[in-house]
């Protein structure tokens, strides 16, 4: 299925026409129908003669009501532009064609509707007309098929032009991230809530688990519906209904967003290209109250203009915008948005989002959709954050961080150089933080790991005592439960704690390898549960007792491993936690 906007100013036949192609009254409401006027959105879709299916988004072509087209037009594949041969082109073509252009739409077919009521020189004039307008634009020398709905003419002619546009249009990529702008959401009795919306970016199937942000409502998928015909899985590209189970009609309403769970960087603040419209009367700077329209959602936002000054009508630039609306918005790298200034109730421009997540001052940042400049800005960066902030598949380096080489050459010249201060006694891997630790288990040239300590590779190993030898091995064996120490174990405790290969957690004795194996467990337990985990899943993780986890838990608490909450630990500094 390929979905069309339709665009054009009010009262030009868009929603007559969608009627025709579909024997769908786009207008719902009772007030649209006494008006004669479409106020909201409205959605229908046709067989076409190949048998190919389109869906289309019938939006308002009044002035007032440009926030509600803007709504509907986000996940379309192309458009059907309506000019009515007894008006011309009117303001609100005008609007909506740039706005077509600045959401990022590629391809349509033009309707010069109302021909009837005109001879065919005044239809001939109105039809240059168009094509002046449009020279220069994505619908420069598109198919333009003339119709008059009352009178039958042109209807199966247009059909025609429509699976010609749909045969070009490539289908909607599936890169595995589903993401449903809700346009609209109600309540149906015995089903309970359901939304729609234009599903892009993956696809979507019955019991599938999601959520809806902003809000983070996790929910799962009941049922799915495209215009009337149940699916078990939907494919991206579909006008879709989506029943969902665990959220109410309440906590959902147009401009939220269905995605997956663990796939989507909310943002509040991005940097991104504008280009502001030729027709604007002014520059735009980060004065004025402005409104961001992406997907199907309006949020009032500031912004400043990266590099300073500002923007002039017909240029692009760069912007920062900081949406007022704390939650923040499912964005990725890619995603077109448009500009609306508040105060003068008109369209300034729009582009591009290159950055979700930025992390340079406004003087600092040159955005791009460079995934390399993302990771040099950040030195380390967590690959599954990487992933979320640029929708693309992120391989970790190191650990589990992409990994800017400047910064790891950084962290492994560090490590030499404290293990060459360090001498003979070397560092105690399980207390360098988990950044350190990472490249330690990667390998480290000029350097080795001897006993739980991180040696220079230069130093010879020095033999322990008998004793010390004796008891190591023992501690070693023990791992969590060691086994207690008698005061003829002193001297020997006192080589081995000198050397870093035991430690005193508490009164109770651990080799050092020990605790390291104990900072990697807990610190892969904490990935999986980031609310933390009690003193009884700890013993049963070392498999241990609760006389010697106890004090293990007291030393990770004193290394910032963990952090003690009430009844669980949670990671700690060292782990990325707050402190």
């Amino acid at each position: 299925m390929r979905v069309l906007a339709t665009a054009g100013h009010v009262d030009h036949g868009k929603s007559t026409l969608v009627w025709a192609l579909t024997g769908v009254d786009p207008d719902r409401w009772p007030e649209e129908k006494a008006r004669g006027m479409t106020i909201d959105l409205g959605f229908a879709a046709a067989s076409l003669p190949s048998g190919e299916e389109v869906g289309f988004v019938d939006v308002p072509g009044h002035g007032r009501l440009v926030r509600n087209m803007l709504a509907g037009v986000g996940g379309a594949d192309a458009c059907l532009f309506v000019v009515a041969a007894t008006e011309g082109w009117k303001e609100q073509s005008e609007e909506h064609l740039r706005i077509l252009e600045l959401m990022g739409v590629h391809d349509g077919l033009v309707a010069l509707t109302k021909v009837g009521l005109v001879d065919d020189e005044w239809a001939q004039i109105a039809a240059m007309e168009v094509r002046d307008h449009l020279a220069g634009t994505f619908l420069e020398g598109a198919e333009t098929v003339e119709v008059d709905v009352p009178a039958g003419r042109g209807v199966d002619e247009l059909r025609a032009a429509l699976d010609r546009l749909v045969a070009r249009v490539p289908p909607a990529a599936d890169a595995g991230r589903p993401r449903l702008w809700v346009d609209r959401s109600f309540s149906v009795r015995g089903s309970g809530t359901v939304v729609t919306g234009t599903l892009t970016g993956g696809s979507l199937a019955v019991g599938d688990e999601v959520i809806v942000e902003p809000g983070g409502h996790r929910c799962r998928v009941r049922a799915l519906q495209s215009h009337h015909h149940t699916l078990e899985r939907a494919s991206p590209g579909r006008r879709l209904a989506v029943n969902l189970i665990g959220v109410q009609r309440a906590e959902v309403r147009r401009g939220m967003a269905v995605v997956a769970a663990g796939q989507w960087h909310l943002s509040s603040c991005f940097d991104a290209s504008l280009s502001v419209l030729a027709a604007v009367g002014h520059a735009v700077d980060r004065r004025g109250a402005y409104s961001v329209h992406v997907g199907s959602r309006e949020v009032p936002a500031r912004l400043s203009v990266i590099g300073g000054g500002r923007i002039e009508p017909g240029e692009t630039g760069w912007i920062r915008v900081w949406s007022r609306d704390r939650a923040g918005l499912p964005l990725v790298p890619g995603d077109r948005y448009v500009l609306r200034e508040a105060g003068r109730f008109e369209t300034v421009g729009g582009g591009e989002v290159l950055d979700v997540d930025p992390v340079l001052a406004v003087s600092r940042a040159r955005p791009d959709r460079s995934v390399k400049r993302l990771v040099k800005e950040r030195g380390w960066v967590d690959a599954g954050h990487l992933s979320r902030i640029t929708g693309e598949t992120a391989v970790p380096d190191v650990g589990r961080w992409v990994v800017d080489p400047e910064a790891l050459e950084k962290v492994r010249s560090s490590l030499l150089a404290r293990c060459r201060e360090a001498g003979p006694t070397g560092l105690d891997v399980a207390a360098l933080d988990a950044k350190e630790r990472a490249v330690v288990a990667a390998g480290l040239d000029g350097a080795e790991v001897r006993t739980g300590r991180l040696v220079d590779s230069s130093v010879p190993s020095e033999r322990l005592s008998g004793d010390a030898e004796r008891l190591l091995g023992a501690l070693e064996s023990a791992k969590w439960s060691p086994p207690a120490v008698s005061p003829a174990d002193r001297a020997a405790l006192r080589e081995l704690s000198l050397r870093g290969l035991a430690v005193d957690a508490g009164g109770e004795w651990f080799a050092a390898s020990a605790i390291q194996s104990a900072v990697q467990l807990v610190a892969q337990l904490l990935e999986s549960r980031p609310e933390g985990f009690t003193v009884s899943e700890a013993r049963d993780l070392l498999s241990s007792s609760r006389k010697h986890v106890l004090p293990l838990l007291a030393h990770l608490d004193s290394m910032g491993v963990t952090r003690r909450r009430g009844d669980v630990r949670v990671a700690g500094p060292r782990l990325g936690g707050r402190r």
